[in-house]
This record gives C-alpha cells, structure tokens and sequence, in this order.
C-alpha cells in the first residue's frame, strides 16, 4: 500500500516563496560580508547583487500569484 501526498498548486508556491526569501536573505548577508572587506571584489559584488535582484522579481511574482484579485 502506496501513501502519495498531494501538495496543492499554493502549498507548492508557498514553499518555493520561503526557499526563494530565505536564497535572498542568504545573498544579502554575503554582500554585506564582501562589502566590509578592506577591499571588496567588486565583480563578486556585482554579480550577487544582481542574483539577489533576480530573487526579489522571482519573489514579487510568486506573491502576486498566491494574493487574491480582489475587486473593488
């Protein structure tokens, strides 16, 4: 006998919305380390920054999925 849970499409997004901010807060404490460096790679920097940039569009698009259309 075969036990299968089944996520619904929001629990799914919901997960990948706390994996995506918790990516976020990661990137944003490296670059807050690199940066305090005496001399910071910038291209490092850049290129994080960039990736964490990513992350908040990717963020802003599961969220506006997952709230409601509500109209008024």
């Amino acid at each position: 006998m075969s036990f299968q849970s089944e996520m619904s499409h929001e629990e799914i997004a919901r997960a990948k919305l706390a994996v995506l901010k918790r990516e976020h807060r990661d990137l944003d404490e490296k670059i807050v380390a690199l940066a305090e460096l005496p001399m910071p790679p910038s291209l490092e920097l850049q290129r994080l920054k960039r990736q964490k940039l990513a992350l908040k569009d990717r963020i802003a698009r599961l969220e506006d999925e997952l709230t409601p259309d509500i109209i008024a």
